[in-house]
């Protein structure tokens, strides 16, 4: 069996995951205290509040503060003259070459998050899908992408 790759992505995209997570479970919680609100002003059954709080709160702390960092712990990859090796998953690892002459072109992208940490996203087009390298420090995912670009140029005119 093949080894992982070696190269990690930034650690810094922890804290973009967690940042990531925690606008998402905003909506739990705002449901949360409009149950609480709900039963002070109509009796709504405290039973069912008390329900959602407690989903919330295992929520919060899995989506937070869990997955993160298992998540950061997966992801790797490394790039060969002839293919693309990317792992990541957390229950279920997932393990994908993408060869270099299936390439159809490389990107980087940048949301406000990602932007907040100097980060930027790595995207690999090819004919059927797009596979991402996520939170790589602008410069290392500036370097990748035309590192990428150039391979994939060779091994289309090597064809």
């Amino acid at each position: 069996m093949r080894k992982p790759p070696i190269h990690l992505i930034s650690k810094d995209a922890i804290k973009a995951w967690q940042i990531t997570a925690i606008l998402y479970e905003a909506i739990a919680w705002i449901l949360t205290v409009i149950g609480f609100v709900l039963h002070i002003v109509i009796d709504f059954p405290l039973w069912i509040v008390l329900i959602v709080l407690g989903i919330t709160l295992i929520s919060t702390y899995i989506t937070v503060f869990l997955l993160p960092k298992l998540r950061w712990k997966r992801w790797r990859y490394e790039v060969f003259e002839q293919e693309i090796y990317i792992q990541h998953g957390i229950l279920i690892v997932n393990r994908t070459l993408i060869p270099m002459i299936r390439v159809q072109h490389v990107e980087t992208k940048q949301g406000p998050i990602l932007k907040k940490f100097d980060l930027a996203t790595v995207s690999i087009s090819t004919a059927a899908t797009t596979h991402e390298i996520p939170a790589l420090s602008n410069e290392v995912a500036s370097d990748l992408r035309d590192k990428i670009s150039a391979l994939a140029k060779v091994d289309e005119d090597d064809v």
